[in-house]
């Protein structure tokens, strides 16, 4: 059997793919669906429990297949109680409960040995800071992280995958073991985390098909599917979130990679992936939604005609929350003496060229503080279906552009799978020429 289930979750929307490699690598979505949060009291909670009922009907829909892998967005778990029970829904990263702790921990260990020991760039809901917070610890039996728990809930075998497992916070990137001592100095159990596995490891049987551990952070799927046909790339992992950097062999642990807030995160055949997080598309579908627009088209086709007038931080902690975009957008640039946009379209141009400009300096830093040279930008996910994006990108950093795959994470998912189970021969090289070739991608060029 030659077909392979992704389920690849992100933090807007979920999807079950299928990909077949028996002729190639053609990819099918069998399944979409709404990944909504839930306020209920002061906390912001992810719907852990409709999500798996989603992820079961795209298992149905996919009918007959060789194995499945999960992947999703990182930091955020679930706490399990002696008997296996979910002690309530997982606590969503844009809740604001890590702000009474980050102080707290920061000085049991100051952020210079946090990095160094972690390698992890500082955000306030990494989950090292979410375990600070969360008192349900107390009576917990094993923490899993939201990959991990649908896969226990699959095939009631818990385990750690090490991709996600590195954006903790906890984990030293140079051993892919825990760290013993950030652990001990916050008295967090790291034995609360089941045994750790890595891309490719078999993880239980679900109904009679085999599931394996894939690059389990959807970042980590998605970087393992650029199709790069050079060492000498970046990447653009463009959604919700984007994801900016660099393919490395070793962690850069540095005090100017710390101040510069990169982050060292495990991918798939032991490669790390050197990034800095920006607030990606975020920005514009909170704008959508407060628009009531639900296509884009029209507005990116206005902005394209519009001069670059103003440029905001994409990360400036005043964007994080859900809610009015356009007022804060509009804040800022007042504050910052820059034109006010008005329409949905300068809006619209405002954010792409802020995402393009924090992409610019993203790569330049990576460069800089990894010293490797970059001659191609690669940009896969949603982001690279939106042309003035890739456009305004390939003229701030004065590089080619390659977009696509846009279902990247669920190719790296799939592939590591196939692989995993004997379809598919080879390393990450040969993924990706299988993937430049089978894959429609489009080339922008500066200027």
């Amino acid at each position: 059997m030659t077909a392979f289930a992704a389920v690849d979750l992100g933090a807007s929307s979920g999807r079950v793919m299928v990909g077949d490699l028996s002729r190639g690598l053609d990819l099918t979505e069998v399944h979409r669906f709404p990944n909504q949060p839930v306020r209920a009291g002061n906390r912001l909670y992810w719907d852990m429990l409709a999500l798996y009922r989603e992820v079961l009907t795209g298992l149905r829909a996919a009918g007959p297949v060789a194995a499945i892998g999960i992947d999703s967005w990182a930091v955020d778990y679930g706490v399990l109680d002696d008997e296996g029970e979910l002690l309530g829904n997982p606590v969503h990263y844009r809740d604001g409960r890590t702000e009474a702790v980050l102080d707290d921990v920061l000085a049991k260990v100051p952020r210079e040995q946090l990095y160094a020991e972690t390698g992890i760039q500082f955000l306030p809901f990494n989950t090292v800071f979410q375990l600070a917070a969360d008192s349900r610890l107390r009576w917990a039996e094993h923490v899993l992280l939201v990959p991990d728990l649908l896969s226990y809930w699959l095939t009631g075998v818990a385990g750690t995958e090490l991709t996600n497992a590195s954006t903790t916070g906890l984990l030293d990137p140079r051993t892919g073991q825990w760290s013993a001592e950030v652990a001990k100095r916050l008295g967090l159990d790291t034995g609360l985390f089941p045994p750790l596995r890595g891309p490719g490891d078999f993880a239980g049987m679900y109904d009679g098909t085999p599931v394996y551990a894939v690059g389990s952070h959807d970042t980590a799927s998605a970087v393992a599917a650029v199709p790069a046909t050079s060492p000498n790339f970046a990447y653009i992992s463009s959604g919700t979130w984007s994801l900016v950097g660099l393919e490395l062999d070793e962690p850069v642990l540095t005090e100017e990679s710390r101040a510069a807030n990169f982050t060292n995160e495990l991918g798939v055949d032991g490669k790390v992936r050197y990034l800095r997080n920006v607030s990606g598309l975020w920005l514009l579908q909170e704008c959508l939604r407060e628009w009531e627009v639900e296509s884009l088209s029209p507005l990116l086709a206005a902005a394209a005609k519009l001069p670059r007038r103003s440029v905001v931080d994409v990360d400036d902690p005043r964007f994080l929350p859900p809610g009015d975009m356009p007022s804060r957008i509009a804040a800022v640039c007042a504050a910052t003496g820059q034109p006010v946009p008005e329409t949905p379209a300068e809006f619209t141009r405002c954010v792409l060229d802020s995402l393009a400009e924090a992409y610019r300096k993203a790569i330049d830093d990576a460069v800089r503080l990894s010293g490797r040279r970059v001659d191609c930008v690669h940009i896969v996910g949603g982001g690279a279906r939106n042309e003035l994006l890739c456009r305004l990108t390939a003229n701030a950093c004065g590089l080619p552009v390659v977009a696509g795959p846009v279902e990247a994470t669920a190719l790296g998912n799939v592939l590591v799978q196939a692989r995993a189970a004997g379809a598919f021969g080879g390393g990450l090289g040969d993924m990706r020429e299988l993937l430049a070739r089978t894959q429609p991608l489009r080339e922008y060029r500066p200027g």
